[in-house]
């Protein structure tokens, strides 16, 4: 899973993101590019047009739903069959996408942006009984972000 969350897990609203963070923007794509990248119906009908070097996966309960520059499928199972060849799939979003997937993601990476908003779709809470945070990295507010954030990586707890 690859998402941005503020610290009230808002994800966007009215199908966009609430914030403006270049820098986070220039790591999902390194970290995506090459990809497969799942996602909802309506986080794939919030890009301009395809993101490039990445095969995209939409999850759809719309039989009838086709789109030029993706797969589609109608649950999370047929998305992550097609991307099993893939080394490290993301799940992209939106918020019934992460919380449908959280069980199944092995790796979290989380921008947890250092404010609240308004919104109408959120992340769903990480439950650290079952992941561990692995890898954190604080960005401050400067001329390009008006936001502090920081890069969470959590990594799913096995059992023991």
């Amino acid at each position: 899973m690859i998402a941005a969350a503020a610290e009230n897990n808002a994800l966007g609203k009215d199908g966009d993101l609430v914030w403006h963070l270049p820098d986070d923007f220039k790591r999902f794509k390194k970290l995506t590019t090459g990809h497969h990248i799942i996602m909802g119906r309506k986080t794939f009908e919030s890009f301009p047009k395809p993101l490039p070097n990445r095969t995209h996966i939409v999850i759809t309960r719309n039989r009838d739903y086709t789109k030029e520059g993706c797969i589609v499928v109608h649950n999370l199972e047929d998305a992550l069959k097609i991307a099993e060849e893939d080394t490290q799939p993301f799940i992209i979003g939106g918020g019934e996408i992460y919380k449908l997937a959280l069980n199944a993601s092995e790796k979290i990476e989380l921008t947890r942006v250092h404010d609240t908003f308004e919104a109408d779709a959120f992340f769903p809470e990480i439950d650290l009984s079952k992941w561990e945070l692995m890898n954190e990295e604080f960005h401050e507010i400067d001329e390009r972000h008006s936001v502090s954030f920081t890069y969470l990586t959590y990594v799913k707890k096995t059992a023991s």
